[in-house]
């Protein structure tokens, strides 16, 4: 278009999103976590991981957003759901702008936070905060997808491209995360990590007397919300295990069956002629003693 009919830059760029929303929307459940990759693999893994980090708290991150501040605490909610809204999208342009309107929610928050513009230093660990307490559906898929199919100078130049490029330094960095980038000993960390304890506890543990009763009987919610929820994941996990042995259990029986079967093959045999009845025409019917016969006695 731009050699032959020497059609203007942005006239082209707007045909190519055009081009790429028709063909993407159409192949869409074809081209996305493709069964020929480990697509699902790597966002059950991600996902996994994402869990098992949910006691992570701002601080450990160094994030400069103060969720208390209702202005804050909404552009935070925002963040979330625009990540999380990326999967319900099918042309890899809308995937994108899902992660620009999320990043600029965050800039908004830490700008309010601190009164001052935010700088890059600011928003990773921001993003990384997003990612963990939204943990967004089919993530690694969906990065995957953009990836692949995403026209190249839109990931390469740009505000969609830098955003892009900064949640893939976010999930890797959760994905390689250890005590060391959190400011953790190892053996905190690990504890943390087999979920035996949890910071909230920690800080709930030492407040001062002057604390309102209110913040410590919510920071005792919080804390005994977060233990059902890890059991439940426990029972959910056993209950998987369960399930998993009784179908091996079944497939178990059966194959026996089957191979006791082969081995003895069950034989029908005819069926006997059967026995002639008590009054049937047969010779040996003559050997057999007269009927009784009816009588009557005078009283």
């Amino acid at each position: 278009m731009q050699t032959r009919w020497k059609v203007p830059p942005e006239r082209v760029e707007k045909a190519m999103d055009e081009v790429e929303k028709y063909i993407m929307t159409r192949q869409y459940k074809y081209v996305f976590c493709p069964e020929t990759t480990d697509d699902e693999k790597k966002d059950l893994a991600v996902q996994k991981r994402i869990r098992a980090l949910h006691w992570v708290t701002p601080q450990m991150l160094c994030v400069p957003v103060s969720e208390e501040i209702p202005e804050v605490s909404d552009m935070v909610v925002k963040a979330i759901t625009d990540i999380i809204e990326m999967d319900s999208k099918r042309v890899p342009r809308d995937k994108l702008a899902c992660i620009t309107k999320c990043s600029k929610h965050i800039f908004n928050a830490i700008k309010i936070t601190k009164n001052e513009p935010a700088s890059a230093d600011d928003f990773l660990p921001t993003l990384i905060y997003i990612v963990l307490k939204g943990n967004p559906p089919r993530l690694q898929s969906n990065i995957q997808y953009i990836t692949r199919f995403c026209n190249p100078s839109r990931l390469m130049t740009g505000e969609d491209g830098y955003y892009f490029t900064n949640l893939c330094c976010a999930v890797a960095f959760i994905e390689k995360l250890d005590a060391q980038s959190l400011n953790l000993s190892q053996e905190d960390f690990d504890r943390f990590m087999s979920g035996q304890t949890s910071p909230k506890k920690q800080e709930s543990d030492s407040f001062s007397p002057d604390v309102c009763l209110g913040v410590k009987q919510m920071c005792k919610s919080l804390d005994l919300l977060s233990q059902l929820n890890e059991r439940q994941e426990r029972i959910v996990s056993e209950a998987k295990k369960l399930e998993k042995d009784l179908i091996d259990w079944t497939d178990g029986i059966t194959k026996e069956v089957e191979e006791i079967v082969e081995k003895y093959p069950l034989e029908i045999k005819g069926k006997s002629q059967a026995l002639a009845a008590i009054d049937s025409e047969n010779v040996e019917n003559d050997k057999l003693p007269p009927p009784l016969q009816p009588q009557v006695y005078a009283g």
